[in-house]
């Protein structure tokens, strides 16, 4: 099968209507016409990880993260950008980004979260202005019974990929939580909606300072409590989802591919201290 083809199937999963406007998603580099066999999907498209696919022989990159999100005016390989561009063209690897799409459509990068975590009744924290109901940025839930803050912190420590920074959390370690929100990715933008959705409890990644301090004053009763987490980790577990049901679009279609994920931890950070617990 040929690129335009796959890109046909990653449009009906991620369609790019529901990107943000701001964001820079579909096909970065490939000819849509050229065979494609083999997909590596990955949070971000850094140069270890496209040796990665060409050392596979891979024909196809597919990257949460844009590769170019900001407008640039040169490629040239005296650039980290640059270089990913000249070694994507050298090896004849396509790349792809699917990127608020990807957070926002059904079965998306939140949407996975909130399945590992076993939410119940979930909607979006925030809908999408050009698709369905269901779809959105960010999504809100509920567990199946009350659970500590710590027990909650603990059991999202246990499904995340394993990183430097950890998981970590603003409240009381044994405040009772049901009602969680939740966005993969940097989300300090949607307290206001976290707030209207009356959640316990608000994980997310890349919390500022001052958005975390102003969330924490804003509240008479503690709540939302926080967890903060990798972004590259709460974004990863939707890899192995989205390669799933690449895989299952392309099947039903009649083609047969070698999917695979990265095994690369593109997270920034290789270490961290912490004081002691006492």
């Amino acid at each position: 099968m040929t690129l335009a083809d796959v890109l046909l199937a990653i449009e009906e999963l991620w369609p790019e209507s529901l990107a943000e406007g701001w964001d820079a998603v579909g096909l970065v580099t490939g000819r849509p016409s050229q065979p494609v066999r083999r997909i590596l999907f990955c949070v971000d498209p850094v140069l270890e990880v496209i040796e990665e696919a060409a050392a596979w022989e891979a024909d196809l990159v597919v990257a949460h993260h844009p590769l170019l999100l900001r407008g640039v005016t040169s490629v040239a390989a005296n650039t980290p950008k640059g270089r990913a561009v000249h070694r994507l063209i050298e090896s004849g690897t396509a790349l792809v980004s699917v990127h608020t799409n990807g957070d926002s459509a059904v079965g998306g990068v939140s949407d996975v979260l909130a399945d590992a975590l076993g939410l119940d009744d979930v909607a979006p924290l925030t809908k999408a202005a050009n698709g369905l109901p269901e779809e959105g940025i960010g999504r809100v839930g509920d567990l199946a019974e009350l659970t500590s803050l710590g027990d909650l912190a603990g059991r999202l420590f246990g499904i995340l990929p394993a990183v430097a920074g950890g998981v970590r959390v603003s409240g009381d370690r044994d405040g009772l939580v049901r009602r969680v929100a939740l966005c993969g990715g940097a989300g300090d933008s949607l307290f206001d909606a976290v707030r209207a959705a009356e959640a316990d409890v608000y994980i997310t990644a890349d919390l500022r300072h001052h958005p975390a301090s102003e969330a924490r004053e804003a509240s008479a009763d503690g709540r939302p409590y926080l967890i903060d987490v990798s972004h590259f980790a709460s974004e990863w577990l939707w890899l192995p989802a989205a390669a799933s049901a690449l895989d299952n679009v392309l099947t039903d279609q009649g083609h047969s591919l070698d999917i695979r994920v990265s095994t690369i931890n593109t997270d920034p950070w290789d270490f961290i201290l912490t004081p002691g617990e006492g």
